[in-house]
């Protein structure tokens, strides 16, 4: 593996250094009308493996007035990954469906047989890397899903983005409906078609989830999954000059989320939310900073174990919103590393687009992006150390809580990277990283492949 992620990052460095001495070599043409890419979805991240699949990616330009931006866009995807997800995914966005109003309306089904669980609070749980080793021969070697569970989404999401005057300030509200299911993971389905004399075979052994739930930190009413129906509002400031890459403006949220049982939820709780992200061009078109800080807690009630990582937004961008860790916070740690009550996170990149040319009468750039992350938990999730102490002692004699839970409040974990990104009229970014931890804690070095900018 170090040998192949070496290999990835020299070959990014190079494509990086020879386009600092490309130039244009065309100039952009608008588009008009209807525009659409159908492409094979083939990705890759190292928490998830390689995707493959398809997407449908449509944009109505009109007469061509308000390009780069849309009239409407329609997003389909029909894909699954190696390491055990699957996403099937419906999106529309629009300003101009309802007047006034930006609305984006979300429905999707996710399957995930290998959801990454570290436990909580960041620094708070101990990552043991031997344990999940399996191309060491190791005694210490478990599983290499030893930190993994299953967990099933299917979401139907709705926002609302208003102006408010003839102001860049906007008012935001939404209204969600999500199943989760998380469960023990099904070590038969990955060991089908497997001599147990390979080494990929798992053998029957607990996981960190479940060791959760026979100590009761996770309760047996919240192991089984649930319903969360919330609504949330707030406002937001806009005054980026592009949507998808912008290169200059300000655009914040903040807002509370609201999930009330007799809405069909498990429990009744709120949750605060705050964003920053700002963007500086540099030199025109071409290069430009930009930032990204987060803040997201827990107001009241008890929430449940299964949405403590997801990131509230005004508006769902990707196909996913949760972390902190992977490809869409903290590029470069264990996806879900970080999971408390509270959160904060920070993002900075130098963003380049280095060359510009057209290609099947479409506009392209290709850009790279330096950056470094972090994140942490501000305000932590109950663990009762005594209630663990004792379901050691009784079902696994002689592990000790060091193993699992160190009492330490958490630190920032830290990342730095580099990236590139395949931009088609402006609108659809094809993308790719490479994020390294700073601290063995996080994990080494993680590598990604997807669709648009981080923020």
């Amino acid at each position: 593996m170090v040998l192949i992620q070496g290999s990835i990052i020299k070959k990014l460095i190079f494509v990086m250094l020879a386009g600092l001495f490309a130039i244009s070599v065309t100039a952009q043409e608008t588009k008009t009308g209807w525009n659409f890419g159908a492409l094979p979805a083939i990705t890759f991240s190292t928490d998830q493996g390689f995707q493959y699949g398809a997407l449908l990616n449509l944009f109505d330009y009109g007469d061509g007035s308000i390009y780069p931006e849309y009239y409407h866009r329609i997003y389909v995807e029909a894909s699954t990954f190696t390491k055990g997800s699957s996403i099937l995914r419906v999106m529309y966005d629009s300003d101009y469906l309802l007047k006034g109003i930006r609305y984006a309306v979300d429905l999707s089904y996710m399957p995930d047989f290998a959801f990454d669980f570290y436990g909580f609070n960041g620094f708070g749980s101990v990552y043991n890397s031997d344990w999940t080793n399996d191309k060491q021969d190791s005694p210490l070697y478990r599983s290499r899903l030893f930190y993994a569970m299953k967990r099933h989404l299917f979401r139907f999401k709705n926002d609302f983005i208003g102006s408010i005057g003839e102001s860049n300030w906007h008012w935001n509200a939404g209204l969600s409906i999500q199943q989760f299911k998380p469960g023990v993971l099904d070590v038969a389905k990955f060991n089908k078609g497997k001599d147990p004399d390979d080494p990929k075979y798992l053998k029957e052994v607990p996981t960190l989830f479940e060791y959760y739930t026979g100590a009761g930190i996770i309760s047996e009413e919240e192991a089984d999954g649930g319903w969360i129906t919330g609504v949330k509002g707030g406002i937001s400031f806009d005054s980026r000059d592009q949507r998808a890459c912008p290169m200059k403006g300000i655009w914040a949220e903040t807002g509370i989320e609201v999930v009330p049982e007799f809405l069909g939820s498990e429990s009744t709780f709120g949750k605060f939310y705050l964003t920053w992200r700002q963007y500086f061009t540099l030199r025109e078109n071409d290069l430009s900073f930009a930032y990204r800080l987060g803040y997201q807690q827990t107001l009241f009630g008890d929430v449940p174990f299964y949405y403590q990582g997801q990131i509230i937004v005004s508006e769902l961008r990707g196909s996913s919103s949760e972390g902190l860790g992977g490809g869409k916070n903290i590029r470069g740690i264990l996806r879900n590393r970080v999971v408390g009550d509270g959160i904060a996170y920070a993002n900075a990149e130098l963003r380049w687009k280095m060359v510009r040319f057209r290609f099947i009468n479409q506009n392209f750039y290709i850009g790279t992006n330096y950056f470094v992350d972090a994140g942490m938990v501000t305000d932590e999730i109950e663990v009762n150390r005594t209630a663990f102490s004792s379901y050691l002692l009784t079902h696994h004699p002689g592990e000790q809580i060091g193993d699992y839970l160190t009492g330490d409040k958490d630190t920032p974990h830290v990342t730095a990277g580099i990236g590139l990104k395949l931009v088609m009229n402006e609108n659809f970014v094809m993308s790719a990283d490479i994020g390294k931890a700073l601290k063995e804690q996080d994990g080494n070095m993680e590598f990604y492949i997807g669709l648009n900018y981080l923020f």
